[in-house]
């Protein structure tokens, strides 16, 4: 190696067709493969790039550190203070969960308007239970972010023959959404929802942006989704909404505490689903995760603009 190859250092784990894949990617950059967050500490100083997490502690140690790459697709737990400040520069691997994470989301839907709990329960007890349930033909869905994986949702609902709201920071149209409402419009937006899906990132400007009151602008019998962060719906209030049934019921993918302790009050809902954050742990999902790192070492390493760039102080 020459003093002038980047030297890049990739965590975690990778097999030999993937490693290749990115050492042709990365063209004359230097890169090593390491297998956690212990082998990055030996390495650190001498990075000029890294794919994953930069803890606070070797931050301070990083004297050429030039990009950092995450291979998560909403990077919140890398924006501590001390990184945000840093000048280097951030990018994530949003996009790469987008599909499965729509199909989790059809699944939740599909099972909460079935009450599939109740053919489960029956199930359990060899106990022949059948009874009127719902279909999602005709229902309206309301999808907070009109992102990756909340476009993905809306093309897969629009299949379901749903009608499809979102809502973003701007009215602006995206494809597949029958209407999109701002922000300032959220509870006319939780009102006409038969579902309300969460797929924003957790930002200052998303968490707790769903509490009381917006569960209570929502139908009786209307149900929350939420698969992208925990965070953006205050627990205390979505716990009520649930108990007290002002919502008929919820699928959580995500949880504002994680691992979700096992005293939590959310495990014994009856009208929920609990799943742990993993709706979008698929092989593909890593294989796409590596695509767009590969995609952004090429850049990398001819000096061009990256993809995926995270803004540190907003969040994502």
């Amino acid at each position: 190696m020459t003093e002038q190859q980047p030297r890049i250092v990739a965590v975690g784990g990778f097999t030999v067709e993937q490693q290749n894949l990115l050492r042709r990617a990365g063209g004359n950059c230097s890169i090593e493969f390491v297998k956690d967050a212990a082998g990055l500490v030996d390495s650190i100083e001498v990075a000029d790039a890294v794919a994953g997490h930069i803890a606070p502690a070797i931050l301070g140690r990083a004297r050429r550190l030039r990009w950092v790459h995450s291979w998560a697709a909403g990077p919140d737990t890398q924006l501590y203070r001390e990184f945000v400040e840093h000048p280097v520069i951030l990018t994530c691997s949003k996009g790469n969960g987008a599909i499965p994470l729509a199909e989790h989301a059809m699944m939740l839907m599909l099972m909460l308007n079935r009450d599939a709990l109740r053919w489960l329960k029956a199930q359990a007890e060899r106990r022949w239970d059948p009874f009127t349930h719902g279909e999602l033909n005709g229902l309206t869905l309301g999808i907070v972010g009109a992102g990756h994986s909340g476009t993905d949702l809306a093309r897969k609902a629009k299949a379901f023959h749903m009608r499809v709201l979102g809502l973003r920071r701007t009215a602006t149209r995206a494809d597949g959404f029958d209407e999109i409402f701002p922000r300032k419009s959220l509870h006319a937006f939780l009102a006409q929802s038969d579902f309300v899906v969460v797929s924003a990132p957790l930002t200052p400007e998303t968490e707790h942006m769903l509490g009381e009151a917006e569960f209570r602008a929502m139908k009786p019998s209307a149900y929350f989704i939420c698969f992208s962060r925990g965070g953006i719906a205050d627990d205390a209030a979505l716990l009520r909404a649930l108990s007290e049934n002002w919502i008929a019921g919820a699928g959580l993918d995500a949880h504002g505490i994680e691992p979700l302790p096992a005293d939590s009050p959310f495990w014994s809902l009856p009208n929920t689903i609990i799943t742990p954050h993993n709706g979008a742990t698929t092989a593909a999902t890593r294989a796409r995760g590596i695509e767009i790192f590969a995609e952004n070492l090429r850049r990398f390493a001819a000096g061009m603009p990256l993809i995926n760039a995270v803004d540190k102080a907003a969040g994502y």
